[in-house]
């Protein structure tokens, strides 16, 4: 029989005073051992989902279970769930032992006990040499750590995250995403992170939680939500992606044919929900690596103008618009592309065969 979810919120709902709709009636499990992000933009109701989570703020109606038990009514201290804030929330006048022991401080254990956990969390998160350093004479990746070692100490069942890497350099919040995940995954304890951050999410976590209006637009893993997003929000919001309104020329259990402008696009039967109807206007979806430059007369190919160009790295992003005035974006490799793709450069380009997506829902 499968497990039953670790974490649930069942039906839950937030109305803030004054009437603003927090979270719309959430549903969401969530599994022992995972890695659940919630991902979306401002106001979207992934912090309320978390303070939710760890007590701190009480939902309106719905219930909050831990496997299976009603814990909704529970204060945040008497939870088995431990958040990391975004700016740390740690003591400057205390030392890193002392800060991470705080909270087995309070449960009136054994200074030798606690000595012991203490030592034993800063090892895990390798600042086992910084015990008697003050809080304010470290880096903000080392502040950072402390944070995680002090939630970690008293062995939570969920470890909460609420954006705990937003205040750190480009290279440092790489270098601990990748920590981040190392530590969940060595641990098996359930994290469950809260961030603004497309690219942060989709590079360690098991599944997105994609909110938007303090709804959940869809659930799924990184490569799902990025192959096959279930709403035009998902598919705008994860990544860059190309909308192309069509006509379906032919639809059948091999390919769908749709013209969009000057373009012909054929996808693979399984990038829609339900077989379109042929002269059906459908929406698909293509991200820029799905379209490339080719020769004239091409199968598919239309004729467009290079607009703008911007380094990527191993490839160079083109804005380009075809003789019916369709915006494309395409990732054109950056061998030779440089010198050949200067705007106002004629080119001609094709949507790659069998990929795409017809969106099911707006």
């Amino acid at each position: 029989m499968p497990r039953d979810p670790l974490l649930r919120l069942e039906a839950v709902s937030k109305v803030f005073p004054g009437g603003t709709i927090g979270l719309d009636t959430i549903d969401l499990d969530i599994g022992h051992g995972e890695f659940v992000t919630l991902l979306g933009p401002s106001g979207c109701g992934k912090t309320t989902s978390l303070r939710v989570m760890a007590g701190f703020e009480a939902p309106s109606s719905g219930r909050v279970l831990l496997e299976g038990q009603d814990i909704t009514h529970l204060r945040p201290y008497d939870r088995p769930l431990n958040t990391v804030f975004q700016d740390y929330a740690l003591f400057p006048h205390m030392d890193v032992a002392e800060n991470v022991g705080f909270g087995l401080s309070l449960r009136k254990l054994a200074s030798g006990e606690i000595g012991r956990k203490v030592e034993a969390a800063l090892d895990l998160v390798g600042l086992a040499e910084k015990l008697r350093t003050r809080v304010s004479m470290l880096s903000g990746g080392q502040r950072q750590r402390v944070a995680l070692a002090r939630a970690l100490v008293c062995e939570p069942r969920v470890l909460l995250l609420d954006e705990p890497l937003s205040a750190l350099d480009a290279n440092l919040r790489e270098q601990m995403q990748f920590e981040l995940k190392r530590l969940q995954a060595r641990l098996g304890t359930t994290f469950v992170m809260v961030t603004h951050d497309q690219t942060e999410a989709l590079s360690i976590s098991d599944r997105i939680v994609v909110l938007h209006q303090g709804r959940i637009e869809q659930i799924a893993s990184p490569s799902e939500l990025y192959d096959a997003p279930a709403t035009r929000f998902v598919a705008d919001f994860i990544g860059t992606m190309n909308f192309l309104e069509g006509e379906v020329l032919e639809a059948s259990a091999e390919a769908i044919r749709i013209a969009a402008g000057p373009m012909t696009i054929e996808i693979a039967p399984g990038g829609a929900a339900l077989l379109p109807e042929r002269g059906a206007v459908v929406v698909v979806c293509l991200r820029p690596e799905e379209i490339s430059i080719c020769a004239p007369g091409s199968d598919g190919a239309a004729a467009a103008t290079v607009v703008s160009t911007a380094f990527h790295g191993p490839t160079v992003r083109l804005a380009a618009e075809t003789a019916g005035g369709h915006a494309l974006t395409i990732d054109a490799p950056r061998r030779n592309a440089e010198a050949t793709l200067a705007p106002g450069a004629a080119i001609h380009v094709r949507a790659a065969r069998g990929l795409g997506k017809i969106l099911s829902r707006t």
